[in-house]
């Protein structure tokens, strides 16, 4: 990561959970966008995969991150074949 959460959440003037949501947004976006062009996958067919619409998967795959959820993006994951882990632990 380019850029810690805390960090982002800092220069966007917004809570660390604000920010940590969309550290984890851009990187299961990342790792779905690395899974289409490996595979050569289509839009419609992770759409079909992930059973969400054509057209919600080609908005959030082009950066429109407007009322994503990370709901969507795990079906998304899921779809291309990927699994998502997450780990928490104490903060410092």
């Amino acid at each position: 990561m380019k850029s810690t959460a805390h960090e982002l959440a800092k220069k966007l003037k917004v809570s660390k959970s604000r920010g940590l949501e969309a550290v984890l947004k851009a990187d299961l976006i990342d790792a779905v966008l690395k899974a289409i062009a490996a595979e050569g996958l289509t839009h419609e067919e992770v759409a079909r995969r992930s059973g969400l619409p054509r057209s919600a998967v080609t908005g959030i795959l082009a950066g429109s991150l407007r009322k994503v959820t990370i709901d969507r993006l795990l079906r998304l994951v899921e779809g291309v074949g990927l699994t998502a882990q997450i780990s928490v632990r104490r903060a410092v």
